[in-house]
Formats: structure tokens, sequence, C-alpha cells
């Protein structure tokens, strides 16, 4: 069996489940006597053990089985949740990110064996269960010597038909040796027919299956109960066979011996054997009640079963789960990409043919409604492809908390951070970029800007300090705030160094503002750090910041009150694929203007332009808006006279507004985004282009990088 084309889900699933352990383990942290966080971090373990265990990554499977182990104790209060043993849990989930990683990257987990970890959550569960061990040695002997008997010799009862008896007769001439094995699967096994044919695989590395009870077909499709037995033939030892079997997940136990011809019934007298030997092994499963406690409660008392589970709210949780696991699938990411793609294209053809009528002249009543109603079905289609592509921004920000944990007790600080909106939605290629950006903002509030606990405590502030991710929806955009209550930017800081490192001369930083001040800390390698530690300080980050957000055509700024806090504002589109603009024409040339960062459309006297500083502004409602002509910045001749009124597009970045002055106005209109590569990748005012209904290509304006 191929197990290489369920890579891609293993992944997945394998992030979504590290995911919730690092979430559940810190929610441990904080509540060390919940049961339903302890419950569900032993599925998630168990669930990876499993998925690893598949997938035929051992070292991957090893790890999760200790930690299955140990929480296992902790379930039956063998074992306290104490703080060292939380920390090694997250060293566990770092070396299974490692294993992750390197499969993602090789499809090989790597040689870590990581031996060192597995003996440590030994020792936890060593020093947590020696005084249970110690205290009935007498009785942890016969309910083991009860566990193995249960079924130890089912594989007698195998009935063998002349030609079986005759191989094994071969077999044995040869010199090979002729076992048998009985599998016992755990209860608590979900997929038996796998976990078998990983028995089967894992024995067939080192002998011949001759005989399978039940049949190989009944095993795969499930039709057994906990126990199946093998006859096998091999020329290993019996101990390396009862190993290989015993080394798959979720197998309770595997015993074997060595087999003689004369044992094993054949004819009319294998059938009464085999009667005998089944209920030998019914009673054996029943006798011992304390051991598989799980499988003797059924048995004893089947109408008793439905009422614990529904007092316990553990059981409700797969119930309430399973209609949404029905209505969710996997799709590849280039699968929505392509049909995005054609669905530019659809839009692309209806303006062609918006365009195409209006030159023909025709605009009888029954094309334009046609026209309509097709634009209808495309703005709908292009919608619901959206929402297929966005995600909530949670799958990013999720992993935040265990980093400022960590940062805690790295830098020494006492932190908390706070989160809100992370159910906000992001088209899925923005949300898997956005990651390392706030990451870094994150990192740096966290180093720069909360104080120690002893400067905050001077200063009247609480000893914890307080960093906030708050994302929320505004219009078009999605906004992402990360602030502080720390010590704040200290401009004056700031300008000394960028003086002191030439950025500026003394002269530029008396004139700057204290944002210009601020803005400087987005200069590659700038950094006020006075130490260079593993967390910050060697002017990497913000500058990286800077250009991430804009390339994903979005926009950063920092607001800051020196002793109060600071806050960093991401905004970005909701897409970057297809987008409502404005087209406009500058001389004889076409260009789109996102309607997303458009505030007002104005038309002004030229006797109503003023000079303030050298620079034409004019005043709207009582606000000083500079006017950029976008004829000289994009060195076209304008059409229009000097004396004409002036058709200025008020856009808005942020706080800063803007009027962009334009010839004429042609209309609203939705537009493909299509990506100028390389060939224009200097001029940062365009963004891109788009294929008008005409054929005609027309640039698209990033009003960001105009104002």
């Amino acid at each position: 069996m191929d197990v290489s084309q369920y890579l891609e889900i293993f992944l997945d699933e394998t992030n979504e489940h590290l995911q919730n352990l690092n979430t559940q383990i810190l929610s441990l942290e904080q509540e060390p006597e919940n049961m339903d966080t302890i419950n569900e971090i032993f599925r998630a373990a168990h669930s990876l053990k499993g998925m690893a265990g598949t997938m035929g990554y051992k070292r991957m499977q090893t790890l999760t089985h200790d930690m299955e182990n140990v929480f296992s104790e902790v379930r039956n209060g063998n074992v306290k949740v104490k703080a060292d043993m939380i920390d090694v849990l997250f060293q566990c989930l770092d070396a299974l990110e490692e294993y992750n990683t390197n499969i993602r990257e090789s499809s090989d987990e790597g040689t870590n064996d990581n031996n060192a970890l597995i003996k440590r959550l030994n020792d936890i569960m060593a020093g947590g269960s020696d005084s249970e061990s110690s205290a009935s040695p007498a009785e942890a002997a016969p309910a083991q010597k009860a566990n193995v008997s249960a079924g130890e010799n089912s594989f007698a009862g195998i009935k063998l038909n002349e030609n079986q008896r005759n191989v094994l007769s071969e077999a044995i001439k040869l010199g090979k040796s002729v076992y048998g094995l009985t599998v016992k699967v755990q209860e608590s096994c979900i997929l038996k027919a796998a976990r078998a044919f990983l028995v089967f695989k894992a024995v067939e590395e080192t002998s011949e299956i001759i005989v399978s009870d039940p049949s190989s077909q009944d095993i795969e499709d499930e039709k057994f109960e906990q126990h199946f037995s093998l006859i096998i033939v091999s020329d290993a030892e019996l101990d390396e066979v009862l190993r290989a079997a015993r080394s798959v997940s979720e197998i309770e136990d595997v015993t074997g011996s060595v087999l003689n011809l004369d044992d094993v019934s054949s004819d009319e007298a294998a059938t009464e054997a085999a009667s005998e030997s089944g209920e030998a092994a019914t009673q054996d499963v029943q006798t011992p009640v304390e051991v598989p406690a799980a499988a003797a409660q059924p048995a004893e008392a089947p109408a008793q079963a439905p009422a614990p589970a529904a007092n316990t709210p553990a059981p409700k949780k797969p119930a309430a789960n399973k209609p949404v696991v029905n209505r969710t699938v996997r799709v590849d990411i280039e699968k929505l990409d392509t049909l995005m793609n054609l669905v530019s294209e659809l839009i692309i053809a209806k303006n062609s043919l918006v365009s195409a009528s209006a030159m023909s002249g025709n605009s009888s009543q029954a094309v334009n409604e046609q026209i309509e109603y097709l634009e209808s079905v495309t703005t709908s289609l292009h919608e619901s492809v959206m929402k297929v592509r966005m995600v909530p921004i949670e799958s990013t920000v999720n992993k935040f908390p265990r980093m400022v944990r960590d940062l805690q007790k790295k830098l020494g600080k006492k932190m908390e951070l706070y989160m809100s909106g992370e159910e906000t939605e992001l088209d899925r290629t923005v949300v898997d970029q956005i990651g390392d950006p706030l990451m870094h903002l994150l990192r740096n509030s966290a180093d720069h800007g909360l104080e120690p606990a002893a400067v905050r405590k001077e200063r009247g502030k609480p000893e914890v300090g307080s960093i906030f991710l708050d994302a929320y929806q505004d219009g078009n955009n999605v906004v992402i705030e990360v602030r502080d209550d720390g010590n704040g930017i200290d401009t004056k800081a700031v300008k000394n160094k960028a003086i002191e490192r030439g950025v500026i001369t003394p002269e530029q930083g008396e004139a700057m503002s204290e944002k210009e001040i601020i803005d400087l800390l987005f200069n590659a390698g700038f950094s006020t750090a006075k130490v260079v530690s593993d967390v910050s300080g060697r002017g990497v980050g913000l500058d990286v910041v800077k250009s991430m957000i804009e390339s994903l055509s979005g926009e950063v700024e920092v607001k800051s009150k020196l002793g109060e806090g600071s806050t960093w504002t991401i905004r970005l589109p909701l897409t970057l694929a297809i987008i409502q603009a404005l087209m406009v024409e500058i001389g004889d040339e076409k260009y789109a203007i996102a309607l997303g960062s458009i505030q007002t459309i104005e038309d002004i006297l030229p006797s109503d332009v003023k000079l303030v500083q050298a620079k034409e502004v004019i005043q709207l409602r009582d606000l000083v808006i500079p006017l950029i002509r976008l004829n000289e910045i994009l060195d076209i001749p304008s059409k229009k006279d000097a004396g004409e009124n002036l058709v200025v597009v008020v856009v808005k970045k942020g706080d800063k507004l803007a009027g962009l002055v334009v010839d004429e106005l042609i209309g609203q209109q939705e537009i493909v985004i299509k990506s100028l590569g390389k060939y224009i990748s200097k001029c940062k005012i365009i963004s891109g282009a788009t294929v008008l209904g005409d054929g005609e290509v027309a640039l698209i304006l990033d009003a960001n990088a105009l104002i």
C-alpha cells in the first residue's frame, strides 16, 4: 500500500493537531486540574501517534506515544501537572514541529531520535507512578498474566487444509520455524483494519504469512473483534517477529509461540477445536475485569452504557463536530487559483461584451437585460469564489500565545497577550504571508516596548505588561493592530541614533516631525537596541515588515506616546485578484484607481488652488489637502487647458489625504489585477495592470505610494 498519496493530508492534519496541542497545553498551564483539557491533549497526542505510525514515521510515533503515556497517567491521577512538565511538553512540540518540517521538505522525518526528551517523559511517568507500582506488585503480575492469556492460544484453533499443512511441513524440513501469533488490538482503536494491515506489513518484513484467522478479506472489512491470529513461516527468531508486530501503534499485545503441526487440528476436529477455543477465549476475556475495563462494561451491562455517555460532556464533542466534518472539503490552493483565473477571464469577457454592445450602437432592451443578468451572475460567482478563498486569520495568530510565553521566560519580563477578531477573514494567500510581519511586531513589543516589572512598578503601571492583537474589517480592508502599554518610542533617541549613523543630518533632524522620525525605524539595518540578542537588536524586522506588507498592497503605520505605549496598524486589502476601480483618463491614457482608497471626487476651480511651502493644496471642508498632478508624475501631456476646472480624486492612506488631479472620469468598473512581474518593479506607483473590455491594457495606480 502506497501511503505517499496521503502525505499532504497528513501534513495538514499534523499542523492542526500541533496547533491544538500548543493551545491546550497553554490552557493546562493556567488550569492544571482541568480534565477536559487533559483529555483533549491525550486525544490529540493519540491521533498524532496513529497518523505517524500509519505513514511509517517511527521517531515521530515514538515521541507522541510517550507523550500519550504521560497524559494517560495524568488522566488516571498518578501524575500531577507541574511547571517542569509543561516545559518538557513544549519542547516535545518543537521536536514534532521539526519532524513535520523535515517531512514537508524531504518526505523524511530525519535522524533525530530525541532520546533526551523521551527520557525526560519517562522520568515524569516514573516519578508519578513509582508509589503505585510498588504498592501492589503482587496484583500487577496476575493482571498481566491474565491479559496475556486472553486469546494466547487462539491460533491453535485455526483450521488448516491439506495444502497449508503440506507447506508448513516442507518449511520445517527446510529448517524454517513455524510460529503462531495472536494479535490484540486496543479497545479504543478506531481503524482496526488499518492497524491489522500495518501488523501484516511488519511481520512480512521477516516472515511469510501462511494463514490468517479471520481471513485477510474479513480483516480488511473489519469483520473481527479485538483479536486476530496468524500462522507464519520465518527464518527469524520469535522475539524479533513479536517485536516487529508490537511496534505498530494501538496494538495492545502480541503473543506467540513455536507451533507444532500436531497441535493444530484439521478437517472435522478443527471445527470442534475452534469452537472450544472460541469459548475459552470468550471466558478469558470476560474473566480479568480489572484489566480491560472498557471491554468488560459492555459485556456485563449493555443497557447501562448510554447513561454515562449522556452525563459526560466529552463524548458530545464528536457529535457536535460531525456535521462540520461532513461539510468540509480540503482543496489545494492551486485549484482555487485556477478557478479564480477562470472567473477573472469571465469578467474580462463580460467587460468586452459591454464594450462591444456600446460601440456597435445596439442598445435594445433585450440585449441590455441579458448583459445586466450576465453581470449579476459574474459578480455573484466572483463573490462565491472569494468566500471559498477566505480563511480566518485564527490559523496564523493561534501560534502567538506560545511565542509570547517563551519570550516572557527568555526576557525575564511579565507579559500577557490579549487577542480579538481571530475570526476575521482574509484571502488565503494573504493569511499565509502575514504571519512573519506580525511575529516581528509582537517581538518588538515584548523586547523594546514593555518595560521590566520593576520599572513598571515605579511608573505606577501593573507589573504584568499587556500586548494586544486586534483584527477587524474596515470596508474593503482588514485592519490588524498590535499595541502595548509599554514605554512607547523615544523619538529623541531615534533621531540621535539616525544622526549618529549618518541616516540624516542634524539640520534635517530639527525639521522632521515626530511621525517622520518614527518612520526612520523602517530603514534597513536601523536599530536603537544597545545589546544584540537572539530576540532583536540587529535592525532586521521592521524593514522586512514594511516590504512584506507593501508587497501585499497593504500599508503599515505607527502611533506612539512616550511612557504610554505604541500602536502598529497594518491595513490589508481583502483580495488581491479582483477589485472595484475608478477608471480615469490622463492625457490619452487610461488608468485605474482602487475604489477602496477613494474618499470623494471634487470639481475644483483653479482659483481655489493655494500654495503652502511651495506646494499646491486645496481647502476642503476645513481640511488642507495637498494636490498631486498625475500628468506631471507620469510625464503625460494634459488634455486640459490651464483655465479649466480641475477634476480631483481625493484618496486616503491612514490619516493622510491627497488630491489626485486627472483629466477625465470614465466610470466605475470591476477589474482583474494582472501582475507586471519584473518589468516595472522599480516603479512603486504602478501596482499592476488590467485588460479592459476593448482589449486595451490600463495600468493600476497605487494610491498608497503616491501619498
